[in-house]
């Protein structure tokens, strides 16, 4: 997708399509450390897939230096955004962080920066221990 189309986003629409792209690969991911009972699966994905894993994660990346100048304004601007909707199990501090946790990875996606996307969630799934 160009450039211009995707600043034509809003951080929402950035958000909703980064939620789905990380979820895709924990649950890969998963799949891949031989998880084969699909309950298991599910406990094993929704440690990652929540709101306060990924403000931790966001938080970890930046903390660690592995996002660019970009990457973070990214995150910032999104985080940033006003949303009307609310966290149902999670404080709003924690829900803006993750919004722009999943807004930064579906800006990637559509940007189509997969190697960059993957060495980011592999550094998540490998080194923090969030």
């Amino acid at each position: 997708m160009k450039q211009m189309i995707i600043s034509l986003l809003n951080p929402l629409e950035l958000a909703y399509i980064g939620d789905s792209v990380y979820e895709l690969f924990v649950r890969q991911y998963n799949i891949n450390k031989n998880i084969r009972k699909v309950n298991n699966l599910q406990k094993e994905t929704v440690k990652y897939v929540n709101a306060y894993y990924q403000a931790k994660a966001i938080k970890y990346l930046i903390d660690n230096k592995y996002l660019t100048d970009i990457e973070i304004e990214i995150f910032k601007t999104s985080r940033n955004y006003k949303n009307k909707s609310r966290a149902k199990h999670a404080d709003i501090i924690t829900y803006k962080h993750a919004t722009g946790f999943e807004a930064l990875i579906g800006y990637l996606y559509l940007d189509k920066q997969y190697d960059r996307l993957n060495k980011l969630l592999n550094i998540l799934m490998e080194e923090c221990k969030c």
